[in-house]
């Protein structure tokens, strides 16, 4: 058995993806390490745009890939409370799950940044002197806040540090490999549900 995630992206360059992926792979490193465990495979697939990412998960599946093959995309709008991933897609993008288990979809509400921004502490010791914290969105519940919000608010809370504004391909690396799970997970409902639905699966699939 092993896991096998697809998610969107690091753009179109080789390199980029290979960047995001490891820092993804930091960030999930829980999830990687309860698979070892198992001694189960463990496979992160950084794929670009979502289109791709949503095309590669289907390929995957048809072709009979081992074990559980799971989605990561940003939810690109709000998602309403009760409201499941697969709904969500199905309704904006449209994509076509039939047959697939909703434990295989997971959304990064609003948008990726959302999880960096959920820890201004690790963000703080990243940039340095000019960070500025107070710019960043104070709610509990992040998910709550607009993708360009979160956006917006990086950029103003980073644009006077000595590393300059938040850049995707410069900084996320970085960024996902020091910020804390745990934290991200109490103020983004979506990244809990990722890691409690695979640590699930992990101990208790045959």
């Amino acid at each position: 058995m092993r896991i096998a995630i697809y998610m969107e992206g690091g753009g179109r360059g080789k390199e980029t993806r290979a960047c995001l992926r490891q820092g993804m792979e930091a960030f999930l490193s829980k999830i990687k390490d309860a698979c070892r465990e198992q001694n189960w495979g463990w496979k992160l697939v950084v794929c670009g745009p979502r289109n791709k990412a949503y095309k590669c998960f289907q390929h995957a599946r048809k072709n009979g890939e081992a074990g559980i093959v799971a989605l990561l995309v940003d939810s690109e709008d709000p998602v309403p409370v009760n409201v499941e991933p697969i709904a969500h897609l199905t309704a904006r993008d449209p994509w076509n799950f039939d047959g697939v288990d909703g434990d295989a979809i997971h959304l990064m509400v609003q948008t990726m940044e959302t999880w960096i921004v959920a820890d201004p502490g690790a963000l703080r010791k990243y940039y340095g002197q000019g960070f500025r914290e107070n710019d960043l969105p104070r709610r509990q519940n992040l998910e709550e806040e607009s993708k360009r919000d979160i956006e917006n608010a990086l950029e103003q809370a980073t644009k006077e540090t000595q590393k300059r504004a938040y850049h995707k391909i410069h900084h996320a690396q970085a960024l996902l490999q020091r910020i804390d799970p745990m934290t991200v997970r109490r103020r983004c409902p979506h990244c809990k549900r990722l890691f409690k639905t695979l640590l699930c699966l992990i101990k208790t699939t045959p």
